[in-house]
């Protein structure tokens, strides 16, 4: 299978996604709103019901710990079968590892605490920014992304990037359904993963491109 060049503007992706970030912590940390993360976190309480409260715990679940390892696991092994990916393996499991360890680098450094509110779940740690946002944000983001170039038509490449989206969006909107983040959580969440996906890309794409120079001299 024909490799294909990923496209440019990462590191402009990046630095954006950045100062996203820089810009919500210095909101969180100044209490620019205060009561904004409440408010928010009420309205969206006020949807609860049984059966979405089962929803939303199991896309919770979803986005945790030992069942998204093994999502991601299952989700390489089919791209290497069905696409022939061995370099975006590699990519996806060092982006998936250093989103990780970028997350809990940022709690210990802002070292937020949960929120005490209503909860329908339990969950451990500091608050801000969500790992489950930037988990999710990490692996359907970047699934996306890679899966885009193979895509011709239009349709398909709509449906990619709204179920992408929608899975994004959901198991962060079910974090503050369930009472253990504040909604500036998950937004910082986005913004981070946003920053990590974008400086990867731009050094995975330097390194292509480096490779496919290496070739055509050959």
């Amino acid at each position: 299978m024909k490799r294909r060049i990923l496209p440019t503007g990462y590191p402009a992706a990046a630095l954006t996604a950045a100062f996203i970030f820089a810009a919500i912590a210095a909101l969180i940390r100044l209490q620019t709103f205060p009561g904004l993360d409440e408010k928010i976190a009420a309205r969206v309480q006020e949807w609860e019901s049984p059966l979405l409260t089962s929803g939303m715990t199991f896309l919770s679940w979803m986005g945790s710990g030992l069942p998204l390892v093994l999502l991601t696991a299952v989700i390489m092994g089919l791209l290497y079968r069905m696409l022939g990916f061995r370099r975006e393996i590699g990519l996806i499991a060092f982006t998936a590892l250093g989103s990780a360890l970028l997350n809990t680098g940022l709690k210990h450094l802002f070292r937020r605490p949960r929120p005490e509110v209503y909860r329908l779940a339990e969950a451990a740690g500091f608050s801000f920014p969500s790992g489950h946002s930037m988990a999710a944000f990490s692996l359907y983001g970047l699934l996306a992304l890679l899966l885009w170039p193979h895509l011709r038509g239009k349709p398909g490449k709509t449906v990619l990037l709204a179920a992408a989206a929608l899975l994004i969006l959901a198991i962060g909107l079910s974090r503050i359904y369930l009472g253990v983040h504040y909604p500036s959580d998950v937004l910082g969440g986005y913004a981070a993963s946003g920053c990590w996906i974008a400086a990867v890309l731009a050094l995975y794409r330097k390194l292509a491109l480096a490779a496919a120079g290496n070739r055509s001299r050959e």
